[in-house]
């Protein structure tokens, strides 16, 4: 499928405790910050796509022409689908117990994300052993959990797909977002460098945007 890429600026206040300068300064203003913008070959769940404005036509006058429809820019799309989200999804594939700096910064972005838009927060925590193969995973698990409530979140859906093979990464992340009607994805593109993720797939198995944070 096709992929389409766009680079938008949305407002994001990071946590003191997590390095801002993964995240670009835009030159239009300090307070914005720009990342990577994937959406899916589908139609985002969140996103409308404007059908263009009819005039309005009076039986007193002679009928007046229609306006032409008129298509949403990419970018106009883009931002858009940034007034809709309630509802966001944080894939962690990290196996660091105490989380790599990408992962605290995906944490920080969704956590301000969720708290500017009013949105909810789901985890998935994604691995290909089982549970009983990962000796820190529950010190993973509060590590998560402490990094959230520093963002303003001590409640949020956490799920856990353990031992489910090398590969399913990237299509349990569709799984999940598509299953709960999820709006937007946060990743970093640590997840992308380690090989966890298959950003060729993204566009294939992602239903909705993904915001890929950079390095």
């Amino acid at each position: 499928m096709a992929l389409a890429r766009y680079t938008v600026a949305v407002p994001v206040e990071p946590l003191k405790q997590i390095k801002t300068s993964i995240l670009k300064p835009s030159a239009s203003s300090s307070s914005e910050s720009h990342f990577s913008l994937f959406f899916s070959a589908r139609k985002p769940r969140s996103v409308s796509i404007s059908s263009g404005i009819r005039r309005r036509l009076s039986h007193f006058h002679a009928p007046a022409a229609q306006a032409e429809p008129q298509e949403s820019s990419p970018a106009s799309l883009a931002a858009e689908a940034f007034t809709h989200f309630k509802h966001v999804l944080l894939p962690i594939t990290d196996r660091n117990p105490y989380l790599s700096e990408g992962t605290r910064q995906a944490i920080a972005t969704s956590a301000a994300l969720a708290n500017k838009y009013g949105a909810d927060i789901t985890v998935v925590v994604i691995d290909e052993k089982q549970k009983e193969s990962i000796p820190e995973h529950e010190t993973q698990l509060s590590t998560i959990r402490w990094h959230l409530s520093e963002g303003g979140f001590q409640e949020f859906k956490l799920l856990e797909r353990l031992g489910e093979g090398v590969n399913k990464p990237t299509a349990i992340i569709g799984e999940v977002a598509d299953d709960l009607n999820l709006d937007v994805v946060v990743i970093s593109m640590e997840a992308i460098h380690s090989k966890h993720v298959d950003a060729n797939l993204l566009a294939e198995f992602i239903p909705c945007p993904v915001i890929l944070l950079p390095l």
